[in-house]
């Protein structure tokens, strides 16, 4: 079969594509921070995907020399693309909105090691590593140490979330200085690489190194800031992209790796402000490290009063504005739906019905924001903390559905507590709080949440799916 290869004519085709699917990255990744624009983002973004591909394919084509047929290797690349297009098609429809922060984990970790397999594929294929430029051995350098990092940072970051490891840290001594002193290490390696090119075995030892790196950096952290975790990685997967990009002199990867690994940064430093934590604390694996503070037992506290469905029902149906505070219980029990159909009753009584949404509820970025999309919740229903702490003071009701650590009140007054200074949601201020919850056990911060002991607030037990429900029932049987 004659090889169909373009003329340089048409490496102008290429860049004009790649500079239109960088605009359709850049368009889509603004249209994903809004929740109503978000599913036309994904569309917008995939397009540029699916354009960058096929210029790259073209590209590939323009490298042809004469006589040179890469029909065999374009089928090989059609046959990958099919076996990811169907597992992810496959993955898309079976994972449950709960455990979507595991699938996000999993995705940054394989852009990490495909950014890792990229450049040492690159490296292994020179016949002579000497004629490699020195910015390319160092992006490949780059590229393998974060996506290295990547990769077995996300699959223990999915081990927590998935429960197959404890979400609890994992500590050992002098664990910062082993981490600094690898970090060091691989540095000094990828330096060496450059400067002898022809030394492989620094790049195998980079890659071991790199690979045990991710899984130190990550058991230190606690499932409380997994949101932080995972945006971080999806930083770090973004910048891997960008430098093999680098070693492939391709444009559109570094670009959309770039774009990633800034927004990425911009989230990170957006959770690490909502969970109080600073950035070289998540850098540098102090993240959820053993809790200051102690927890205090219930007596000390305060009386926990327990209510029941049938007189929460009652005083519900007497509120003219309820506020839904969702959190990881929600998810848990999946009970999005039974509270979309809750809130449909109240609004059938003229009840205002609106949503607290807090930036780490759940266990990812926007966890809680993906979870009500589900349900239909309207997106006008959805406010961030900044919104609606101001309207607490006016609100009648606020059911905390499962949120702790982001409702308590000890954040603002506790110093010796490992939440302190943590903006929280101000539900306490509402007239009424019910706190719908499995039990009186603390949230990951390991500290008990004042607000159950507070004299307006009643505590809900049970299952989350269940209480809702059965709140729905008993206003529907009232009339």
């Amino acid at each position: 079969m004659v090889p169909f290869v373009l003329n340089s004519d048409a490496y102008g085709l290429v860049g004009y594509a790649y500079l239109l699917a960088a605009v359709l990255f850049i368009v889509g990744l603004k249209m994903l921070s809004t929740i109503k624009s978000a599913p036309k983002g994904n569309i917008v973004s995939a397009l540029g995907m699916v354009l960058a591909a096929g210029a790259t394919l073209l590209l590939v084509n323009l490298h042809a020399e004469p006589g040179q047929d890469f029909t065999a290797s374009l089928l090989w690349v059609f046959v990958a693309a099919g076996i990811g297009t169907a597992a992810g098609l496959g993955l898309g429809l079976s994972v449950q909105m709960t455990g979507m922060p595991q699938m996000v984990a999993l995705l940054n970790g394989f852009g990490g090691i495909a950014s890792l397999l990229i450049a040492c594929a690159d490296y292994l294929r020179q016949t002579d590593p000497t004629l490699i430029e020195s910015h390319i051995l160092t992006a490949a350098g780059l590229a393998v140490l974060i996506g290295g990092v990547t990769f077995t940072g996300s699959l223990v970051a999915f081990s927590k979330l998935q429960g197959i490891v404890t979400g609890s840290p994992i500590l050992f001594p002098m664990q910062k200085i082993v981490n600094a002193l690898m970090l060091l290490a691989c540095v000094v390696m990828v330096g060496m690489l450059v400067a002898n090119p022809k030394q492989e075995a620094l790049l195998g030892f980079v890659v071991v190194l790199a690979l045990v790196l991710g899984v130190l950096l990550v058991i230190p952290i606690g499932g409380a800031d997994m949101p932080v975790v995972i945006s971080l990685l999806n930083s770090y997967s973004g910048l891997a992209a960008a430098m093999a990009g680098f070693v492939l002199s391709n444009m559109a990867l570094i670009i959309t790796g770039a774009l990633v690994g800034a927004s990425g940064i911009i989230l990170t430093q957006i959770m690490c402000k909502a969970m109080n934590r600073s950035l070289a604390n998540v850098l540098f694996g102090g993240v959820g490290a053993a809790p200051t503070g102690k927890a205090t037992s219930g007596p000390a506290k305060g009386i926990v009063r327990e209510f029941s469905l049938e007189d929460a029902a009652i005083v519900l149906e007497a509120a003219r504005q309820v506020v839904v505070v969702p959190g990881y219980g929600m998810a848990v029990a999946q009970a999005q739906h039974s509270v979309k159909e809750l809130a449909d009753v109240l609004e059938a009584r003229g009840i205002t019905v609106k949503y607290a949404i807090h930036p780490v509820a759940g266990r990812m970025p926007g966890h809680m924001n993906v979870l009500l999309a589900e349900a239909s919740v309207p997106y006008e229903q959805l406010c961030d903390l900044d919104a609606i702490n101001p309207q607490f003071d006016q609100t009648d009701v606020a059911l905390v559905i499962g949120a702790n650590d982001v409702t308590n009140p000890a954040a603002r007054h506790a110093k010796d507590s490992p939440i302190y200074g943590m903006p929280i949601l101000d539900v306490d201020k509402a007239r009424t709080v019910f706190v719908v919850k499995r039990s009186l056990n603390p949230g990951f911060a390991g500290v008990d949440n004042e607000l159950y002991y507070a004299p307006n607030c009643g505590m809900l037990f049970g299952d989350a799916k269940k209480v809702v429900n059965g709140l729905t029932n008993e206003l529907k049987d009232s009339g």
